[in-house]
């Protein structure tokens, strides 16, 4: 263990108890999917890591992990390593291992029907026709997953691929309203696991 880790150690202690809460943000691995809109979830976990002091690079569940305490509970961080299209694979095996209900699991995921900079929170509902989405919600059974859609855009004209669209990149002006957006996620995130989802809802579904 060199000095840094040490040091990140001893500032960033490992969460004891059990894990109480989950928060999975969706995307695709890989360097080529690094930054494009579908992985407006990815984004997020990893600006509310580096706001909070932790690392989300462990591997465990078909994902890479990362702990924390947010308001008094355990919380796991992840960002599933399976694609898009197979994200219920290892969200479904961190909430079987951890006994944890689809309640107390925040999805955060990519919106193509909101501008770059809104965020839209749910309690739960129906997968939108995003299929990161499609396959969580097939896998366990139920819709009830509180939510956070990150708006990346929609398609410029109806006849362009939405793969295309979705694996694009932000433009810079994009890119700058998204960063505001990432930011309102840190936030988010403390609101939902202290139960006040509804506050979070009337102060960011703008």
């Amino acid at each position: 263990m060199d000095i840094f880790d040490k040091l990140f150690a001893a500032k960033n202690p490992q969460p004891s108890g059990p894990v109480e809460f989950i928060v999975a943000g969706l995307g695709n691995p890989g360097k080529e999917y690094e930054s494009t809109r579908h992985n407006a979830g990815f984004l997020a976990v990893d600006r509310i890591a580096a706001a909070l002091g932790i690392r989300v690079d462990r591997l465990k569940f078909k994902s890479l992990c990362g702990e924390a305490v947010i308001e008094g509970r355990r919380v796991l961080f992840l960002k599933p390593a399976t694609f898009m299209n197979l994200s219920g694979q290892a969200v479904t095996e961190a909430m079987s291992f951890y006994k944890i209900p689809a309640e107390r699991v925040l999805i955060l995921y990519d919106d193509i029907s909101l501008d770059p900079g809104r965020l839209r929170i749910r309690r739960r509902g129906s997968d939108g026709g995003h299929n990161g989405m499609k396959n969580i919600i097939y896998l366990a059974g139920e819709d009830s997953f509180p939510r956070v859609k990150i708006g990346v855009g929609a398609k410029p004209h109806p006849d362009y691929n939405l793969a295309d669209w979705v694996t694009s990149r932000f433009s810079d002006g994009e890119r700058k309203a998204l960063d505001g957006a990432l930011e309102h996620t840190i936030d988010i995130v403390k609101l939902v696991v202290g139960g006040k989802i509804d506050e979070a809802m009337n102060r960011y579904n703008s």
